[in-house]
């Protein structure tokens, strides 16, 4: 009986991390510790001063990531100073896509000044279990209490082309949102970019 519950129990973890399913708004997202480029594991805790974040799922190779990536070095400035820091995470397999491995992850972040916290998810459980799909892909998270609350989900802005045709950037008005005591609006968007390369099984 206990052999058969432990099983069920393993299947139904599984299951939880399937990729296209995840959090929606409103969902409580559970913390989670990576290893960060520096060799230390990271876990939202750790930011006891933080009114929320804005985690980033996204990697190395990935042209919408790249078009991104200065866009978020500013994101963090900005945002990191009201409260909402960037955590960045690359959950691709590194098998198929040799780019996105752990030590390219630092030489990039080097090279392109990351101001953020750039994470490894080596099992992909964090980014199966929060639904992502894309990279990047924007989940915008606000601390109550000792919960970490889903309030937007999608892009960063309106234009993964053109930086400087961007009429609407949505991680940046919802944070503000939050900040003024409103909800994102809008609190779900399309993110556009690449697919997440799961493994193989």
């Amino acid at each position: 009986m206990k052999k058969l519950l432990l099983l069920f129990t393993v299947f139904v973890s599984l299951s939880a991390f399937t990729p296209g399913t995840g959090y929606e708004v409103g969902s409580k997202a559970s913390d989670f510790k990576l290893k960060n480029i520096d060799d230390k594991e990271l876990s939202l805790a750790d930011f006891k001063d933080a009114k929320g974040f804005i985690v980033v799922f996204t990697c190395n190779h990935c042209p919408y990531s790249k078009k991104y990536e200065s866009r978020l070095v500013a994101l963090d400035k900005k945002c990191k100073k009201k409260g909402y820091p960037v955590i960045a995470i690359n959950p691709n397999d590194e098998v198929s896509h040799p780019e996105d491995s752990f030590e390219k992850m630092k030489e990039r972040a080097k090279e392109k000044g990351f101001t953020f916290p750039y994470l490894r998810d080596e099992t992909q459980t964090v980014a199966a279990a929060y639904g992502a799909a894309k990279t990047p892909h924007v989940y915008i998270l606000q601390k109550s209490g000792t919960d970490y609350i889903v309030k937007y989900i999608g892009a960063i802005d309106d234009n993964s082309d053109n930086e400087k045709q961007v009429k609407e950037k949505y991680v940046e008005n919802a944070v503000d949102n939050l900040l003024a005591g409103k909800d994102p609006e809008p609190s779900t968007t399309k993110a556009i970019g690449c697919s997440i390369k799961w493994k193989k099984p």
